[in-house]
């Protein structure tokens, strides 16, 4: 039997067919258009889900399942994505929609995050452990834990594992979440970014030259990547950027570590292609302040593997 993963984002809704060892035979995306009617996003789903059947010669009958992986507060019990804060969704019956467009024998929803922890649990990173949580740095900080194979979302409300919006800095940074000082409004890639930004802004009202404004004018922006690419033409400022958002960084990822004691911790997103220049100043910090430092039994610290396809992979393993 076959499984179709969806992995619906504020962008695109990406869909993939996949066989019964979670690999990919075959994928697609359309554009999400989130500001119509939900229904109308569901349906193009749906359309494309059908797409990419027929393509395979298979039919609706032929799916085990529908995982879709939701952004916002998803209800797995009922099949609804209670709350996304960049799509039209509220209470809304997204398996229920989705069955009545195309007739499945079955639709799984998950919160985006923990599905693409579940991936990296099952064929990633994290592949061979019970016990596992995932972070992707990007907009934000998302997270996913798993706890015995199995997504923790939360005991009252499915809102669990909001990781990126544990308070780090007390009466710190605005975070979109309405709090000060979340490890979202520190850690993410658009954290990174606005760090690079101030600095730029400050060095030029005294008057001072980096490499980040030659970075930046070469690449048209400031970006997440800018301070890493200063860092390694030698620059002082660059590095300083660097150090101070690895800091960060690791003061969230050591309180996550004390709290879970996972097996793996697994880090995604787009900084993660900094490679040894994130992870090995990274490793050091957590393995220094982490509560079990003099025990040989630790999380281990990896980049999670799966990249953009851990959404689709993960809604398609919910079923597991």
């Amino acid at each position: 039997m076959y499984t179709l993963g969806v992995d619906l984002g504020g962008t695109n809704i990406a869909i993939g067919l996949c066989d019964d060892e979670l690999r990919i035979i075959d994928k697609g995306s359309v554009p999400t258009k989130a500001d119509r009617k939900p229904e109308l996003i569901i349906k193009d789903m749906a359309e494309l889900a059908s797409r990419i059947l027929e393509r395979n010669n298979l039919s609706a009958s032929d799916i085990e399942y529908v995982g879709i992986a939701a952004p916002g507060t998803v209800n797995s019990r009922t099949g609804t994505v209670e709350y996304a804060n960049n799509l039209p969704f509220l209470d809304f019956p997204i398996a229920e929609i989705f069955k009545s467009f195309m007739p499945v024998k079955r639709v799984i929803v998950a919160n985006d995050a923990n599905a693409a922890a579940l991936a990296e649990a099952l064929v990633g990173a994290a592949k061979g452990t019970e016990n596992s949580v995932m972070i992707t740095l990007g907009t934000g900080v998302g997270g996913g834990v798993i706890i015995n194979g199995k997504i923790f979302d939360g005991g009252v409300n499915c809102a669990g594992a909001e990781l990126g919006h544990t308070v780090i800095v007390v009466g710190g940074r605005q975070c979109s979440c309405g709090r000060l000082g979340c490890w979202e409004a520190y850690s993410s890639a658009t954290a990174l970014t606005a760090m690079t930004k101030e600095k730029m802004t400050e060095l030029k009202l005294k008057g001072a030259h980096s490499m980040l404004f030659d970075i930046a004018e070469k690449d048209g922006k400031v970006s997440a990547r800018t301070a890493f690419k200063a860092m390694k033409m030698g620059d002082a400022i660059g590095k300083e950027i660097v150090d101070k958002y690895i800091f960060y960084l690791a003061e969230g990822i050591t309180n996550m570590i004390n709290i879970f004691q996972p097996e793996v911790l697994s880090i995604g997103g787009g900084v993660c292609n900094e490679k040894e220049n994130l992870t090995v100043p990274l490793i050091k910090l957590v393995e220094r302040d982490q509560y079990t430092r003099t025990n040989p039994r630790k999380a281990r610290i990896v980049t999670a593997e799966l990249g953009n396809d851990a959404g689709i992979i993960g809604a398609a393993g919910l079923g597991r």
